[in-house]
């Protein structure tokens, strides 16, 4: 479903289970920067307004996973760490198009957001499958299906705006490229990308 063309190497969970604070203060930094680019795509197109509509609730909804990974955290007496640079998505901007038309940086903006929810929903699935922890397995279940809908909100948003086949063309070039980030980034377990 999610199209992305390289899978993650199954040893991530592993090494992410050596220790939960890393990954979890690792996940937090994530949801709190998922409700900024929200937030940012928000204040930079404000006439989208079906946009705006769409993305104002994720905004309180990622927010609110921001909040309950910190309770997770202080359910288990670990503190939450410092932001650390996310490899994988400074990465992705990389591809991102500099330049043209005030639409076309829309267009990047969105496939970027959904090239994210993805991998955050594949990562997400493989906890919720492996990881020992039975309450962890439920706790991650629950992100990922919301991942799931993040990602499947960013693709439709970009085909509400622009030319479908533009769209899947632009994705294709992500998913490809995203597949070399994969394959060229360290395997770490304390980081969800």
């Amino acid at each position: 479903m999610l199209g992305l063309k390289l899978p993650t190497d199954p040893r991530w969970v592993d090494l992410a289970e050596k220790d939960l604070g890393e990954i979890l203060t690792d996940h937090a930094y994530c949801e709190q920067k998922a409700a900024t680019s929200c937030i940012s795509l928000i204040q930079m197109y404000p006439e989208k307004e079906e946009m705006v509509k769409q993305l104002a609730p994720i905004v309180t909804e990622e927010w609110g996973h921001f909040r309950l990974v910190l309770l997770e955290l202080e359910k288990r007496q670990l503190k939450l760490g410092r932001q650390r640079k996310d490899e994988y998505v400074n990465e992705l901007l990389k591809f991102e198009k500099k330049g043209g038309s005030r639409e076309d940086r829309l267009l990047e903006k969105l496939l970027i957001c959904a090239l994210i929810e993805a991998r955050s929903c594949e990562r997400f699935r493989l906890l919720s499958l492996h990881i020992a922890e039975e309450e962890l397995k439920e706790f991650y279940h629950k992100f990922m299906i919301s991942e799931a809908g993040h990602y499947r909100l960013f693709i439709d948003l970009a085909k509400r705006y622009f030319d479908e086949e533009k769209v899947k063309s632009r994705w294709k070039e992500y998913l490809e490229y995203e597949a070399d980030i994969m394959k060229n980034i360290d395997l770490r377990g304390d980081r969800m990308h």
